[in-house]
């Protein structure tokens, strides 16, 4: 597994050369030395270089192989020949590179169309949520998925409206009964250091940047407004949803940070032998522990029979063939997943 994860940057290493020796042809008194006087044979390579090489290094690097990606990666070629080849050279090839600006432009349509789509839905959505007994960090992307189009975009932006929906609106809701992960730690007393640390930097740094550059200060400023806001309703989320158990799935979440569902017909194991938990997390294991001042084991590991999709922060989705746990009550929670992981073996049977 760790010769395969190195093996990845060789890809990213040959994306790096392709894109350097292009711009070393185009922009540097070397490359107008070697360009020949009738170039179309060497721009017709550069093309091919930016719109099938770039996007296949950058699809072995990430290993996500769809058509959709192929050809957004491939209209993004064409945009960034424009500003890559000097428009004389490229002249005789403006076909191709205007054609890969009407796909982007397609696509971001498409896009654009379905944040309208998710903003039309929105009462619709609310109410579903508020129909759903599942906590609201679950129900409100159910609830989106079902009435819109899944999509990253879609996902980034439900990210986005939960992390201000905690941060400004959740603070009259008590938090629900439940086994929790994090009141046996010191995660919540870490978040508000963090806020005072991004608030006391604010007020001293930000006013001393603002006198020699006003943009980098404003940049700053955004961003620590952001992080600020972000720990805030991390806070809130880990405490307004513990763990939720109901017949078939256990919902996970740990703050805004990651969160899935397990069904717990899919747990092919529980382990809670110390020797184990103690060791180092392998890659296809995904905690849900909370940070502390020290360093923490899980309290107990479930081997899944098939990788379950977690949700991390900004929306993005990852597999994990195994989950790591480290709750309030180890010893209730494991009884609680064993008594679901028999009936729902037993009812299988009698089906």
């Amino acid at each position: 597994m760790a010769v395969i994860e190195r093996g990845k940057y060789i890809w990213l290493l040959l994306l790096g050369f392709v894109l350097s020796s292009n711009y070393i042809l185009y922009h540097t008194d070397m490359g107008n030395h070697i360009l020949p006087t009738d170039a179309n044979a060497v721009i017709l390579g550069s093309l091919l270089d930016l719109v099938i090489l770039v996007p296949l290094f950058l699809m072995l690097y990430r290993k996500q192989f769809t058509i959709k990606t192929a050809i957004i990666l491939s209209a993004a070629g064409c945009i960034l020949a424009r500003f890559l080849i000097p428009n004389h050279l490229l002249e005789p090839f403006a076909a191709i590179t205007w054609a890969g600006i009407a796909v982007e432009a397609a696509f971001i349509i498409f896009e654009l169309i379905l944040i309208v789509t998710f903003v039309l839905y929105i009462p619709r959505i609310i109410g579903e949520v508020k129909r759903s007994v599942l906590p609201v960090v679950f129900s409100f992307p159910h609830a989106i998925d079902t009435y819109v189009k899944k999509n990253p975009i879609i996902h980034m932006i439900c990210s986005e409206a939960m992390m201000f929906y905690y941060a400004f609106f959740s603070w009259r809701k008590t938090p629900p009964t439940g086994i929790t992960l994090y009141k046996n730690s010191s995660y919540i007393a870490l978040q508000v250091m963090m806020i005072h640390a991004i608030v006391i930097e604010t007020l001293g740094f930000h006013w001393w940047l603002h006198d020699k550059s006003m943009v980098i200060a404003i940049m700053i400023l955004v961003f620590n407004g952001y992080s600020a806001i972000f720990f805030l309703a991390d806070i809130q989320a880990i405490r307004l949803n513990p763990v939720y158990i109901n017949q078939k799935s256990m919902f996970l979440s740990l703050g805004l940070l990651k969160r899935t569902e397990i069904q717990f017909e899919n747990i092919a194991s529980v382990i809670e032998d110390p020797t184990i938990l103690e060791r180092k997390l392998s890659r296809d294991t995904i905690a849900f522990m909370v940070r502390d001042f020290e360093k923490v084991s899980p309290d107990i590991l479930l081997v899944m029979k098939k990788p379950v999709r977690v949700t991390l922060f900004m929306g993005i989705q990852k597999e994990f063939s195994k989950i790591a746990i480290r709750s309030d009550n180890p010893i209730q929670l494991k009884a609680m997943i064993l008594d679901r992981m028999e009936k729902t073996s037993l009812d299988k049977k009698n089906e």
